[in-house]
């Protein structure tokens, strides 16, 4: 394989990894998080609340989000409650990063439309194993939102050529451009019309 093929497959397959926005105003929390998660997944972060929700409605968005609770300005609780207002964000994951002392506010976040909670100090493989369970449950959503918006469109096109094609409710035949009536003869290969025109 040539190098240019090489950097090619590697861009492709760094497109298909799920985007983890790590919002945190601790760089060494962004860090360990980063270092667990990264080669799996590409990486984004932001270290406030304003940064956080710009860097969730660019683009396509991320896949999931892994919030801190406690950060200067803009609490995790905010961030999360505009995320879930916000019609181009409301279906990211949240994941609430807190330390193992405010676990009671753990329904607080759950309310706000949070997914999930990891805790500090980090288990690297709770984490991966987290993140990777919300992003397969998203990926599932996404890819039934999108069949059900292409099921809805070949409905549309389906009720639009229903209203072009006159077929007879009862008999089946079909009026052709003349105002005759033709009977479908069906094969097992393919549809055919007679040649006999039929009143």
């Amino acid at each position: 394989m040539s190098l240019a093929e090489d950097n090619k497959k590697k861009k492709a397959e760094e497109t298909e990894k799920a985007v983890v926005l790590i919002v945190d105003d601790q760089a060494a929390n962004i860090r360990m998080l980063a270092e667990v998660l990264g080669n799996e997944y590409r990486i984004k972060t932001a270290s406030n609340g304003i940064t956080a929700l710009k860097a969730a409605s660019l683009g396509d968005g991320p896949d999931i989000i892994l919030l801190d609770i406690v950060m200067p300005e803009m609490d995790g609780y905010e961030i999360c409650r505009r995320l879930k207002e916000n019609p181009k964000t409301q279906a990211i994951p949240v994941i609430f990063i807190t330390a193992l002392d405010q676990l009671d506010q753990e329904s607080r976040g759950l309310a706000l439309g949070a997914a999930d909670y990891i805790t500090k100090p980090f288990k690297s493989h709770i984490v991966r194993l987290r993140v990777r369970n919300h992003i397969a449950l998203k990926r599932q959503h996404d890819l039934l939102k999108k069949q059900k918006q292409q099921l809805e469109e070949a409905l549309t096109r389906v009720r639009l050529l229903s209203g072009m094609l006159p077929i007879c409710s009862s008999c089946k035949k079909i009026r052709n451009d003349e105002g005759y009536w033709s009977q479908i003869a069906v094969s097992y290969t393919h549809l055919t019309l007679p040649t006999n025109r039929e009143v």
